[in-house]
């Protein structure tokens, strides 16, 4: 859909709206899953040739089975799971206008709002993605409500045309996903993010966070329990989650760096294995049994549990 320029410089010039209280948590949240049942085909769970239901592109199996994005009882569960675990905002992963994300955005918007959750958008890199789409995508998105944008790949476009997009006067907060803090400020973004828990560990978040604040930018590190590719993408490189440790230390390193919002890296990639949403099924695929010392049927919410206990902790040292 083509948005007129006159509608984007009108848009650009909203300021954005306070929010009641200062989102300190936001999750990664993605609605590209279908299924032949409920959409007529799969989409993501097949990823590595694989042959869903029984069969995914997942070391672990979701315990709602491979469910579709559209299904709203679906989205009223996984809602819950976020409210319940006390996080603030859900990024849900946008591919641009006309997208199966963006068809899904209405109603994810909809279901989000009335379990109390603020609702952001990660800016993908989708086809033709430039500049000038990017400043209508804003205009657009401010225009659902949409106060918070993190832009995934952020350095697929140099500081100096970033700089052309009055970011500051869009009416929504941008973070960069970056670990270049010089370009996300050149760039004129309001904070960055990590997002790649294999690459970006704790160990480097409070160098990150300290050069943030020396330029007055956010800083948002990502954290997450593991990373595992290997069935979707055959992708050796892995990150155990070591049953709830490397949550652990991740949340442990983000606090201490004096991050000013902590953004948590998933609650549904499962064809990376960086998942907290319940997974089961046992058998041939990974659970979550043992993790913080949980099993049976308490097994499948420990990631849930551990985010609750850090969001938690993570507001009362903010409000310190």
């Amino acid at each position: 859909m083509i948005r007129p320029l006159v509608l984007v410089l009108v848009a650009l010039a909203w300021p954005a709206a306070a929010s009641a209280a200062p989102i300190r948590s936001a999750i990664f949240f993605y609605p590209w899953y279908s299924t032949a049942t409920h959409d007529g085909g799969y989409a993501h769970w097949q990823q590595g040739s694989h042959t869903p239901p029984w069969d995914i592109g997942s070391v672990y199996f979701p315990a709602r089975g491979a469910y579709s994005s559209a299904d709203p009882h679906v989205l009223v569960a996984q809602m819950r799971d976020i409210r319940r675990a006390r996080v603030d905002e859900v990024v849900s992963s946008w591919w641009g206008p006309g997208s199966p994300e963006d068809d899904r955005l209405p109603m994810i918007r909809r279901i989000a709002r009335r379990e109390g959750l603020n609702l952001a958008i990660q800016l993908e890199p989708y086809r033709g993605r430039s500049i000038a789409s990017i400043g209508q995508d804003l205009a657009y998105l401010r225009g659902l409500g949409i106060h918070d944008v993190y832009v995934y790949r952020s350095e697929d476009f140099p500081a100096e045309a970033w700089a052309t997009l009055p970011l500051k006067l869009s009416g929504v907060r941008t973070f960069a996903q970056t670990s270049r803090i010089g370009f996300a400020a050149k760039a004129g973004f309001d904070g960055f993010y990590t997002y790649d828990i294999l690459v970006y560990g704790g160990d480097k978040f409070a160098r990150l966070c300290a050069e943030a604040h020396a330029v007055k930018l956010l800083c948002a590190p990502s954290v997450g329990p593991g990373y595992d590719a290997e069935q979707a993408t055959g992708d050796p490189n892995v990150k155990p989650r070591d049953n709830g440790a490397t949550y652990d230390t991740m949340w442990r390193a983000a606090v201490a760096a004096g991050a000013d919002l902590v953004t948590i890296t998933s609650y549904n990639e499962w064809s990376e294995g960086t998942q907290i949403e319940p997974a089961g099924h046992g058998g041939r695929y990974e659970s979550y049994a043992g993790a913080y010392g949980l099993r049976g049927r308490a097994a499948p919410y420990a990631y849930l549990r551990a985010t609750r206990r850090w969001t938690d902790r993570f507001r009362d040292v903010r409000r310190r």
